[in-house]
């Protein structure tokens, strides 16, 4: 099993603006709100990526931050979509979710060495943490993140 995070507060980057807010632990699951520019930080749905989000949320938080790399005309893609975003939910308040649309990033395929789609990476202090390849049911997909990342208590 993982380990937990024992932190009073943790980092965490917008997906919108990229600036980066610092938000205490038991507040986490209350629908913090980046400073900047209002967004939601943890609202429990996924959030859709550009390369410049990619970073910020890979690089900067210290939650688990779960991204999908997916593309409109993959099937395996559309059918794990509802799994994926059922996932987030269950995971709302201690993990994050995100997706980056490869057909419109293609760089960031290559630059996160992506094989094949749907691919799932999961991220946290920097750096990437785990990866699995193939469409999931939200059960797979949240103990993926469970067994791999350091999740808040």
């Amino acid at each position: 099993m993982a380990a937990t995070l024992q932190k009073d507060a943790v980092k965490l980057a917008c997906a919108t603006c990229g600036q980066v807010n610092r938000v205490p632990t038991d507040k986490l699951s209350a629908g913090p709100k980046c400073g900047t520019c209002g967004e939601p930080l943890m609202s429990g749905k996924v959030a859709e990526l550009d390369p410049k989000g990619l970073t910020a949320l890979s690089k900067k938080d210290d939650l688990p931050v779960l991204v999908d790399f997916w593309a409109p005309w993959c099937g395996p893609c559309r059918m794990m979509a509802p799994e994926f975003a059922k996932a987030a939910q269950e995971l709302k308040g201690r993990a994050r979710f995100a997706k980056i649309n490869t057909e419109e990033h293609p760089k960031v395929s290559m630059q996160n060495g992506i094989r094949g789609i749907p691919a799932l990476i999961l991220y946290q202090g920097g750096q990437e943490v785990a990866r699995i390849a193939g469409a999931r049911p939200a059960r797979d997909i949240v103990a993926f993140v469970v067994e791999n990342g350091k999740l808040p208590a």
